[in-house]
């Protein structure tokens, strides 16, 4: 009889892996304060390591300035900062009364509008109704004049008249 075959696998490893195959220590090269470049010096990182890294040249000795003095705000600018609120609300509270308002002064224009059709309209039947009268047959008959004479005496006297009709 034949054997089996027994091959033995062993699982994927990934370079640097600590624990299928760790990476071989080097050796840390150490140089001296002469050989570090201009500009290049050793930082503490947040999680505690020293490392060399590129940094900023420290600037001179501070020179230190005179305070700046807060300059006084002109009037005209405190005017205006007090008035831009009281604007803004009498404008907010004119926009309020307008909209309570509005149904009002919607009906009232309704109310005029029937107003001036009623006077029109009555207006529009005197003229028709003079038209009509003179073009009909009937009652044309002419003009009465009639002229009145009063006469009075004295600031409190009384007033006679006649009427004469022609």
């Amino acid at each position: 009889m034949h054997a089996p075959n027994r091959t033995i696998t062993t699982p994927a490893t990934r370079y640097g892996d600590p624990i299928h195959r760790p990476r071989p220590v080097e050796p840390h090269t150490v140089l001296l304060p002469t050989e570090v470049p201009p500009g290049v010096d050793w930082v503490t990182l947040p999680n505690g390591v020293r490392t060399l890294a590129y940094t900023h040249p420290h600037p001179g000795p501070t020179v230190e300035a005179e305070p700046v003095r807060a300059e006084p705000i002109p009037r005209w600018a405190k005017a205006t900062a007090l008035l831009a609120p009281t604007l803004g609300g009498g404008i907010a509270a004119a926009g309020v009364g307008i909209s309570y308002a509005a149904p009002g002064v919607l009906a009232m224009a309704e109310a005029l509008w029937a107003t001036v059709a009623v006077i029109a309209a009555g207006g529009l039947a005197t003229l028709l109704l003079r038209t009509g009268r003179s073009r009909s047959g009937r009652g044309a008959g002419p003009v009465q004049h009639i002229t009145q004479h009063i006469t009075a005496s004295g600031m409190f006297g009384r007033a006679s008249g006649t009427f004469n009709n022609r």
